[in-house]
């Protein structure tokens, strides 16, 4: 079995610490750098729930793609729910690795996973990184559909393959206009509306749009937009990854387990549809 140290090594393959964004807080939490891993959990969210479900499992090592501890913190009683996880993991002896916005520009990283589980096909990045000769690295990713289909129809297909959340997906724009082009970035994504207006793309898929942002972007342009849940469109990274692992535990022969968990750690549990007695206009 791989010492903790090795597997680490492994995924810093996949995504350097380096290529984090200077704000970001990735890497290992908690975990004994010699301590034997035979299972491996994979989940978005480091929260008390998920770690339950890896000492259930019986995983040494949890990957998640949210950090625990993003803006620093001066304790880790258990007092606070943090705390609670870093003695839950500590106690029944399970490391914490996480990769965060260097899994988001990876090649393959967190929008290859979207686009894969909405069957687009990648034609590159949004946001190059210009570090990366070869052009695939960067934030989101441009792509293209086999075939066109109906903002509806695209949106009716992101519903079905996208994890359900009690959000669902929201839409701005016409429902019966024609979608070629796709942009998508998992996670928060309405910082690139320049960037996917300079695509030209017939649509952007992404999560926690705000209504200043998503006015501006409609004005600009007839850009259909897709508003899905943000736990929704990084969940399929989890899948991806967790393959990743599985090819690289076979090259090395280390027998690994690994599992992505299907808890859903969406904070938004209920949705209730509008009902209004005036069509015409919002409710005095």
């Amino acid at each position: 079995m791989p010492r903790l140290s090795e597997v680490i090594a492994a995924l810093e393959t996949l995504w350097p610490a380096a290529r984090a964004e200077s704000w970001d807080a990735v890497g290992t939490v908690a975990g004994d750098p010699d301590q034997e891993v035979t299972r491996v959990l994979f989940a978005v969210d480091p929260v008390q729930e998920i770690v339950d479900e890896a000492v259930k499992l019986g995983a040494d090592l949890l990957v998640t793609h949210h950090p625990l501890y993003l803006r620093g913190t001066t304790t880790v009683a258990a007092t606070h729910f943090k705390g609670r996880v870093v003695h839950t993991l500590i106690k029944n002896d399970i490391a914490l690795h996480v990769a965060h916005t260097n899994a988001d520009t990876a090649d393959p990283g967190v929008s290859d996973a979207l686009a894969g589980a909405l069957d687009l096909r990648v034609t590159g990045p949004l946001v190059p990184d210009p570090t990366d000769p070869e052009g695939r690295r960067g934030l989101g990713r441009l792509c293209a559909l086999d075939h066109p289909l109906t903002v509806r129809a695209f949106v009716a297909r992101a519903a079905e393959r996208l994890p359900a959340t009690a959000q669902g997906i929201r839409v701005a724009g016409d429902p019966e206009a024609l979608v070629r082009t796709v942009a998508v970035s998992g996670g928060s994504g309405d910082s690139l509306f320049g960037h996917v207006r300079a695509a030209g793309v017939d649509a952007f898929l992404t999560a926690d749009l705000r209504h200043h942002p998503v006015s501006e972007a409609r004005a600009h342009s007839p850009l259909a937009l897709l508003d899905a849940a943000h736990w929704a469109t990084e969940w399929p990274w989890c899948e991806l990854a967790a393959s990743q692992l599985d090819e690289i535990s076979d090259r090395h022969g280390w027998d690994l387990r690994v599992h992505v968990s299907k808890t859903v750690t969406d904070p938004w549990t209920a949705h209730a549809a509008s009902a209004t007695s005036d069509p015409l206009g919002a409710p005095n």
